[in-house]
């Protein structure tokens, strides 16, 4: 069995799907792992690095054409799905949603195409979580980008000039992004509110010492995996004024509300950004999925009566050394965990839930219910 690792397709994301301290996992196995040349660049592993620990460097041609396991942490295009053999399979962060061409790709060429956004939010399932993973780097990132941008300090101090107020953070969606953004915020001194339409939050948003803003929108919850479920537009109305206050009162604002496989809904309107004192921030961690805040522009700050609106993108990217360990372990164990030694080969059976729900395309047909 032939595993190789392909290096990032977009120059902004200098994350890598294997790491050094966890290819041991691959390298136990009985296989040929192979790697693309330069793969290491952003975490500053050279390919003598990699081969030192038992890896082959090749390129990436080489790569696509004789795997019988692809690892990828962005899509590859319709060309090189074409130059794979038939019957392999291409693990990785694929964007499914916006990625019909991929899976049309797949199903010709006959190639098995696993989706690690759809691992499912179960137990057993959670150490192959690259959701999970790396919303929670970005939460981190979005509290430290959003600091250098704000003119104050976030906590308080107190000086011989004086005592400098600590600034005040509000964080807008409680999902794994939102937990990790309060916790960070509150590391750095900020008072910090938060707000989820999941009443079930208010205990971890308080253990995490922060203050839960209560708004009654009447019938809310979270799906079966643990998602919020979308909100009606009346509902998304009384959200977006009840928290305007909020946000008036706030120097930081940071929103992580998302809905998996729909356009972001639009929590904060120009009505909100108005309310809001000059210098303030604005991180709208949704922009890559239509965004949260009103003129919020992909990879910009766009700046509205003295408002700054953050749109970055890829943010576990910037601490790319931990998202590519974190994400590197991800894969392991999905590919650990579905190997079987005396076959050397990858054993797809569809009665096992994590198979059942990751896998998009197998042996030329599309076996998720989503993209039939």
């Amino acid at each position: 069995m032939i595993i190789s690792a392909l290096k990032s397709s977009d120059k902004l994301d200098n994350r890598s799907p294997i790491h050094p301290d966890t290819v041991s996992a691959l390298t136990k196995l009985d296989a040929d792992i192979y790697f693309e040349e330069g793969i290491g660049e952003g975490i500053f592993t050279s390919d003598k690095d990699f081969q030192e620990l038992g890896l082959n460097i090749s390129s990436r041609e080489e790569c696509l054409k004789n795997s019988d396991l692809l690892i990828t942490n962005q899509p590859v295009t319709v060309d090189e799905i074409s130059s794979m053999k038939s019957g392999s399979t291409l693990l990785g962060m694929v964007n499914p949603f916006s990625n019909q061409a991929l899976i049309d790709a797949c199903v010709t060429s006959k190639i098995n195409l696993v989706s690690m956004e759809f691992i499912p939010r179960i137990t057993r399932a959670q150490k192959m979580d690259v959701l999970s993973s790396q919303a929670n780097l970005a939460g981190y990132v979005s509290v430290l980008e959003s600091a250098n941008l704000l003119s104050t300090a976030l906590p308080m101090m107190m000086t011989a000039a004086g005592t400098l107020k600590p600034a005040r953070v509000f964080v807008i969606g409680v999902g794994v992004a939102g937990l990790q953004a309060i916790a960070t915020a509150k590391r750095l001194g900020a008072r910090v509110e938060a707000f989820d339409t999941r009443d079930v939050v208010e205990e971890q948003v308080n253990s995490l010492g922060a203050k839960f803003v209560k708004i009654d929108l009447g019938e809310t919850g979270q799906t079966d995996q643990g998602y919020a479920k979308e909100l009606s537009p009346e509902q998304i109305q009384k959200q977006k004024d009840l928290q305007s206050e909020v946000c008036a009162r706030s120097d930081i604002v940071i929103t992580t509300a998302q809905l998996f496989g729909r356009p972001a809904p639009q929590l904060i309107d120009n009505k909100t950004l108005e309310k809001m004192r000059p210098g303030s921030v604005v991180f709208d961690m949704a922009v890559e999925s239509g965004g949260n805040v009103e003129g919020s522009k992909l990879d910009e700050v766009v700046i509205k009566n003295g408002v700054k609106i953050v749109g970055f993108s890829n943010l576990a990217s910037k601490v790319a050394g931990h998202a590519s360990l974190a994400l590197s372990n991800n894969f392991n164990h999905w590919i650990c965990d579905f190997h079987d030694k005396e076959a050397n080969n990858i054993i797809f059976d569809f009665e096992d839930e994590i198979i059942k729900s990751s896998v998009l395309v197998y042996d030329g047909n599309v076996t998720n219910e989503r993209f039939k």
